[in-house]
């Protein structure tokens, strides 16, 4: 008996050592990304019940919040934040966020970044208006470059077209809704060292990606890896709270970016 209580005494401190010099300086706030809100198959979809429903669950279980803006200075700033935060973006601006998403969002008081493909913007198409754009900016919703075409930023690219569309959607943005733009995403996730470098020259102060790159924890704010969710976390009871931990990228395979 004394024995079998040795060993246990053993696999607490173990695991207390694991846990305190390798797991928990792991923790990253986890950056949600969305796209659209309908019934379509995919994993780009999500339906209005399943977003009320995980938006609701934030809300109850105490979660909080926080502008992309509040994460990237405290990355810079080097401070540590609660582990009760979260971050919401959502990608290239197709106009069910307006019509399902943002409802939401400003009844829950939620802040959520829009990364906006501008030259589809105010085309119809399924794509937001610029009256929309400028509605949602004034309660809390912020908007990201995400190129003016969805032009693809990793390996092979054309530098100066490539400089002309991440400048071309900031200024765009800029001057519908007369407030700086500071954040970007990068088309399908992809970039490269010399595509970071583009985007902060254009005045950008940070850019996410998907969960490509190797900037694993989110120490580069313009490397800024995202958690994608989806309609499947509904059918899983576990999947959408794992992705709220802080810990979801833990054990997940880099991609590369390019």
């Amino acid at each position: 008996m004394k024995k079998i209580l040795h060993v246990f005494i053993l696999l607490v401190i173990l695991l207390g050592i694991f846990y305190f010099s390798w797991f928990s300086p792991r923790y990253t706030v986890p950056i949600l990304v969305y796209h659209s809100f309908n019934y379509e198959k995919g994993t780009f979809f999500v339906t209005p019940e399943n977003f009320k429903r995980q938006m609701e669950y934030i809300k109850k279980n105490g979660y909080k919040v926080i502008t992309l803006d509040e994460l990237a200075r405290s990355i810079k700033d080097k401070k540590s934040l609660k582990r009760n935060k979260v971050v919401i973006t959502i990608d290239d601006g197709y106009r069910d966020n307006f019509q399902y998403a943002y409802p939401v969002l400003k009844k829950l008081g939620f802040p959520a970044t829009i990364f906006l493909i501008t030259d589809f913007i105010g085309t119809g198409k399924g794509f937001l208006n610029w009256e929309e754009v400028v509605t949602m900016s004034k309660n809390r919703i912020f908007f990201g470059g995400h190129t003016k075409t969805h032009f693809y930023l990793g390996s092979m690219m054309d530098e100066k077209a490539a400089l002309d569309e991440i400048i071309g959607s900031k200024k765009a943005i800029e001057e519908k809704i007369g407030m700086p733009v500071d954040y970007f995403c990068y088309p399908g996730g992809g970039f490269n060292e010399k595509t970071k470098a583009l985007v902060a020259q254009a005045g950008y102060q940070g850019a996410c990606t998907t969960n490509r790159g190797f900037a694993k924890f989110n120490r580069d704010v313009y490397e800024l890896k995202r958690i994608k969710v989806t309609n499947s976390d509904a059918a899983k009871p576990f999947s959408f709270p794992a992705k709220l931990s802080g810990y979801y990228n833990v054990f997940k395979k880099d991609k590369n970016p390019y």
